[in-house]
């Protein structure tokens, strides 16, 4: 077998986000673009020669071409072995879990998540270290940085590799072995939940609808939820991954999840319901006629967490992303352990894990997980939720109200504007950086800061953070103006589009009044809404009368 070296020039666009790089397919396609990025990966983590290394991907548009040219340029440079998905097929959580099981040198992971697919829509590459979780800053930085003065990429001249059958194929000395998407993902998850209990309230007549959004957890679900725990066929819904994603949109929310929050708010709705997005790392948890917050979800998982087998032992510690409401933080007081709030994106909980300071993680963006991988991982909690439901035997709403009751509640919301220009969306971010002072003028002299209302400014800041562990610091990670009675306004530009800008919104305040527990998230926080338009200049600056998404 032939290996050749190839020249070529450097890209600019290549800087990884919070979760890799992401563009759109045509980016992708361009000469060289995907052989370019791989290989300054490939300079960058320097594996040893005859490493192994993991592959898959969503099943997303270009998934298949572009691990034809990943497997090619791995055996050009030197491991030894990859381990592959069935028919390119490895959900994120999934390929942490295999990535940690078998201690392979790490993995590459195919996905653009919760963005939409297609042959114009996105793609997405990100690199996952040894320990399973996504590359840290220092690895992604000097992935960029190889990016911008590559030169030459290594590819061998070989056929495509059969990706549809298991099994074992050289390509040169190097083996690539196909295996089973869904089993090694599946056994660690009969390890942490009580499958016997969860199969016992299924058979009594609770009613489940997983949402799988034509995206890679339906084989997942259909092996898990219908052949392992004995519910009907009928209970996971678009179970065929699609390189489209059947023209969805696989974000498991309110507003993309339309066909599942329809069953679950419908006269005849099932008992629970759940979603989970492209690659299957993030969760929605309803109940009849009840929506569950994922920052309120991830609350609830760790006050519950003794009912859980794989958890009964204790928790070490949770951690939640900036933008994550603090119902956590509450929980965590209560069982006496640590609370870390860190930046938006997973591989900052991947530090505190590593290091047995925390055991569950989560962040308001649909995402929940544990240190059971370094990934988050929506199929494990929606089995979390299950096992809760199994023993306590009570409705999901019952479960929350009585949280709500015992802790306080953490009103919160989430307004995403999707698409707007960059220019305009960095205008309104620059706008509230020159307020600060204003908004706090007197603080310094113990006079307090702007008033609106009955709200008092308490601080205004631009969130940084400083890890526990390594004591690596991360600046810009999103605008905060925080209250003296604990409500709070955050802005952040997200990291995981592809066009324009995606400027979220996020709001937050505190209620310990169980009368008022019923009242919409909306209306119960009207007031927050129309400080955080006032002051940022919101619909005057991008034109946008009212967000793509609210959750």
């Amino acid at each position: 077998m032939q290996f050749r070296t190839v020249s070529t020039t450097p890209y600019t666009d290549q800087k990884p986000g919070t979760s890799g790089l992401r563009k759109r397919v045509p980016a992708f396609r361009q000469p060289h673009y995907l052989e370019n990025f791989v290989q300054s990966v490939f300079d960058t983590v320097a594996a040893p020669p005859g490493a192994t290394l993991v592959l898959g991907g969503d099943g997303r548009y270009y998934n298949r071409e572009a691990i034809q040219v990943i497997l090619k340029m791995a055996a050009a440079n030197g491991f030894g072995r990859v381990l592959l998905g069935r028919s390119g097929i490895l959900s994120t959580p999934a390929a942490s879990c295999v990535i940690r099981k078998y201690q392979t040198h790490g993995g590459i992971i195919l996905s653009a998540s919760h963005n939409p697919g297609g042959p114009d829509g996105d793609f997405g590459i990100k690199y996952n270290t040894a320990n399973g979780g996504p590359a840290p800053e220092k690895i992604t930085e000097a992935i960029f940085a190889a990016s911008r003065k590559i030169a030459q990429y290594r590819i061998a001249d070989a056929p495509d590799v059969a990706l549809d059958t298991s099994g074992d194929t050289m390509l040169g000395d190097m083996t690539v072995s196909v295996t089973d998407p869904v089993s090694d993902y599946a056994e660690l998850m009969e390890s942490l939940f009580d499958f016997g209990a969860i199969r016992k309230l299924l058979s009594g007549g609770f009613r489940i609808k997983f949402e799988a959004m034509h995206a890679v957890t339906g084989p997942y679900a259909r092996e898990i939820f219908v052949n392992r725990l004995g519910a009907p066929e009928d209970s996971v819904m678009n179970a065929v991954p699609l390189p489209d994603f059947g023209g969805g949109h696989p974000d498991p929310n309110l507003t993309y999840a339309h066909e599942l929050v329809e069953a679950l708010y419908g006269s005849n709705a099932p008992d629970f319901g759940a979603a989970s997005d492209g690659d299957g790392d993030r969760n929605m948890i309803l109940g009849r006629h009840f929506f569950v917050t994922p920052s309120d979800s991830l609350a609830i998982l760790a006050a519950n967490a003794h009912q859980v087998p794989g958890y009964q032992q204790g928790l070490a510690g949770i951690a939640r992303s900036m933008p994550t409401s603090a119902a956590a933080d509450r929980v965590a007081a209560t069982l006496n352990i640590p609370c870390y709030e860190t930046p938006t994106g997973w591989k900052f909980f991947g530090n505190l894990m590593d290091a047995g300071k925390v055991t569950l993680c989560g962040e308001e963006s649909f995402g929940t997980g544990s240190d059971h991988i370094r990934e988050k991982d929506g199929l494990w909690a929606v089995l979390f939720w299950l096992n809760i439901l199994a023993a306590r035997r009570q409705s999901v709403e019952a479960i929350v109200r009585e949280h709500w009751a015992r802790f306080g509640r953490n009103v919160y919301s989430r307004h995403d504007y999707e698409g707007i220009p960059t220019d305009a969306a960095n205008g309104v971010m620059r706008l509230l950086h020159e307020r600060f002072a204003e908004l706090q003028a007197c603080t310094e002299q113990g006079r307090g800061g702007a008033q609106f209302g009955h709200l008092q400014v308490r601080l205004c800041d631009d969130f940084s953070y400083t890890d526990p562990v390594d004591g690596s610091v991360s600046t810009g990670q999103g605008i905060r103006i925080l209250f003296v009675d604990g409500s709070r306004i955050v802005f952040r530009l997200s990291g995981t589009g592809t066009e324009g800008a995606t400027l979220r919104l996020y709001l937050e305040s505190y209620e310990p009044d169980v009368s008022k527990h019923h009242l919409d998230a909306q209306q119960a926080l009207a007031t927050l809404i129309s400080i955080a338009l006032e002051i940022s200049e919101l619909r005057q600056r991008t034109g946008r009368e009212r967000p793509t998404v609210i959750t």
